[in-house]
């Protein structure tokens, strides 16, 4: 009984709202500053809600991950596996950070850059949210979005290991995307720059350490560049955005 007294009151709180988003341009105005403060509040609550349901929903964040073999670290940003603050940015600045270890960054004089979160509902999507950039008028020099990567991917590193980006991507028009991995190890830093290469809308780039001069003691940072390249009036969705490191196999 008690769920159904509650489903019967939301319903109606529904219905309540909805009249008085009808009755609003005839309501007084000291009664119109009233609801406008009650529907604020409630907002921030539905939010929450809202918010509370979709991580809920997913049952494993970080499930669906392809792994080479022996992986030994594997990695879904929060941007791909949980609800951000806000849902959509228009006129994105720089550097915008959609969470603790992803940020994007520009050089426009003035931001035509729109973002948004949209939840994965396809049964057979890894990751539980996908995220779009959109891309006006462009008068800068570059557009990127920045992966800083967790302690977990720097402990027991060896140039024995490689890295492995993958993107399930689509794109309103044909643009090149390339990824540079960053490894600070003292104070020097490694750079390795691959071209995304795509395979239909999935897009893969390797890095190999056998191929750098990085000091596995002094490694204190790693990071990744993913850059667009031309990125003038263009919508990109990133439906979906892992990392991993395995050993290299042995020749």
């Amino acid at each position: 009984m008690s769920g159904f007294l509650e489903r019967w009151i939301l319903r109606r709180s529904v219905q309540k709202w909805t009249e008085l988003a009808e009755r609003a341009p005839k309501l007084p105005a000291e009664d119109l500053v009233a609801l406008n403060s009650t529907a604020k509040r409630l907002r921030r609550r539905l939010d929450k809600l809202t918010v509370a349901a979709e991580t809920a929903l997913i049952s494993d964040p970080q499930g669906g991950i392809l792994r080479p073999d022996q992986c030994d670290w594997a990695w879904r940003p929060d941007p791909w596996c949980a609800p951000g603050g806000d849902p959509g940015t228009v006129g994105a600045p720089s550097p915008f950070k959609l969470s603790e270890f992803v940020t994007l960054f520009h050089d426009c004089a003035h931001s035509e850059i729109c973002l948004r979160q949209i939840r994965n509902g396809s049964p057979g999507a890894g990751s539980g949210f996908g995220n779009q950039i959109y891309v006006y008028r462009f008068d800068g020099s570059f557009l990127s979005l920045v992966v800083t990567l967790p302690d977990a991917a720097l402990r027991r590193i060896s140039r024995n290991h490689f890295f492995s980006l993958r993107i399930d991507m689509t794109r309103e028009n044909p643009i090149e995307v390339y990824v540079r991995l960053n490894v600070q190890h003292g104070p020097n830093t490694e750079q390795i720059v691959r071209q995304l290469e795509f395979s239909d809308d999935r897009g893969l780039a390797e890095f190999d350490l056998a191929y750098s001069n990085i000091n596995e003691k002094r490694v204190e940072k790693i990071w990744i560049d993913l850059i667009f390249d031309n990125p003038s009036m263009n919508q990109v969705t990133l439906h979906d955005l892992t990392l991993t490191r395995a050993p290299r196999a042995d020749l």
